[in-house]
């Protein structure tokens, strides 16, 4: 373990070495483990990064407090990945309904403690489909465990498509308010969508700033802070084809690890 923290540590400080040299931000991407032998992190969001002018690194799961702590001093923004359901007890004490999917408790604490350390921190923050529910969940909120069994709504769509990544599937409504919509440039997006569980309490400190049409929410951000945001859909699946239209969603996160306040003035 310990050669493992001192490995990370030294790859960690080369790669903030490297970035300062070539000017160009590090942005933490979340992993996760495929029963404890490798970490993983799909292509798209490494792709995406690098389309948006960033360095991705790919932040393993792990419990040290000093790696956690380096990783987060040593990036300049973080992205919070997709993956595997959210464990209900452990995280917003609520007993496991028989829909639960497949769940992580090592990814679970490695997540919470990454966010909390990134909003402590003030780096930028953007969470994507899971990472969007976990950011909910370490600041105070509730999920959905099965939208089918569990929303109650007559109209509910379908919110785990059969289509490519880079396809869209249903629209998303979007607060013309929001940090989303100055990214975006749109207030209506067609969007794809993968996922069973959903936002359900909002944490606080946090508003909703997108929604399908049957209310299932979408999109958050932080109030007074738009440095961390988050979305339900997968904006990497479209942006790695070369589709650009969810492209600003990386240039915006890139731009403020670069320091760049005014991004949307």
């Amino acid at each position: 373990m310990r050669r493992f923290s001192l490995l990370l540590i030294m790859s960690c400080i080369t790669g903030a070495f490297l970035a300062q040299v070539s000017k160009l931000p590090l942005i933490g991407i979340s992993g996760t483990h495929a029963a404890g032998e490798a970490t993983q992190v799909g292509s798209a969001y490494i792709e995406s990064v690098l389309r948006a002018g960033g360095v991705p690194v790919v932040l393993p799961v792990n419990d040290n407090t000093d790696v956690l702590i380096t990783m987060i001093e040593s990036i300049d923004a973080l992205i919070m990945t997709g993956g595997e359901d959210v464990d209900p007890l452990k995280n917003y004490n609520e007993s496991p309904i028989s829909a639960l999917g497949e769940v992580n408790p090592k990814r679970d604490a490695f997540d919470i403690a990454l966010i909390k350390l990134a909003i402590e921190r003030g780096i930028p923050l953007l969470g994507i489909c899971r990472g969007h529910q976990i950011i909910n969940v370490a600041c105070g909120g509730t999920l959905y465990q099965d939208l089918p069994s569990q929303y109650k709504s007559s109209d509910l769509i379908k919110h785990r498509q059969q289509a490519p990544s880079w396809y869209g599937t249903h629209q998303v409504e979007i607060d013309p308010n929001s940090i989303l919509a100055k990214i975006l440039g749109k207030t209506s997006i067609v969007s794809n969508s993968f996922h069973h569980q959903a936002v359900k309490d909002v944490a606080p400190g946090f508003i909703i700033t997108g929604r399908t049409g049957d209310g299932v929410v979408e999109a958050m951000e932080m109030k007074d802070n738009p440095r961390v945001f988050t979305v339900q859909f997968h904006p990497e699946g479209p942006t790695a084809q070369g589709i650009d239209d969810f492209l600003p969603i990386f240039t915006y996160l890139v731009g403020l690890a670069k320091g760049n306040l005014n991004y949307l003035k």
